[in-house]
């Protein structure tokens, strides 16, 4: 069980997991996810960690099918700018695994924007923590988990 699948059970949210045998070859591992559990790409998220120019992480959640629209973040953030935090930075702060970061239960609490498409949506799946498993719960959910907000963060491919 992950840090993430804990605290949706410690907190008593609905929530379902879903897991697949994941592709060390996959060349997207949010596209991953909607290939193999045949979901919407609409509805998945992925959870991208960007650094402000004072190096404040930030966490961004948008959906796979799009991606992160870095001078939104920065606005919406109330910086000057953002660009994609490195991968050990990531990795350190957020305790998970690139390919595997879930926006729930990381090792920092660091600020969380969803992207505002999420609102539309009943339900949404983000990673639960781990490479190949993924949790599906309310946008509403998740916010108050993460103590995030909803932005215009994510732009078309």
């Amino acid at each position: 069980m992950t840090p993430a699948i804990a605290l949706l059970k410690r907190e008593k949210i609905a929530h379902t997991v879903h897991s697949y045998a994941h592709d060390p070859k996959a060349d997207s591992y949010g596209g991953e996810a909607v290939e193999k559990l045949g979901l919407d790409p609409a509805q998945v998220f992925k959870t991208l960690l960007a650094s402000s120019e004072t190096h404040e992480l930030l966490v961004a959640i948008v959906p796979v099918a799009g991606q992160l629209d870095l001078k939104a973040l920065a606005e919406a953030a109330g910086c000057k700018r953002c660009e994609m935090a490195g991968v050990d930075e990531a990795q350190r702060a957020t305790g998970y695994l690139v390919g595997g970061i879930s926006p729930l239960a990381q090792k920092k609490r660091l600020r969380s924007f969803l992207d505002a498409s999420a609102q539309a949506l009943p339900r949404l799946h983000v990673s639960a923590g781990r490479r190949g498993v993924e949790v599906e719960l309310t946008p509403a959910d998740l916010l108050r988990l993460t103590g995030g907000r909803y932005a215009p963060i994510g732009k078309p491919r």
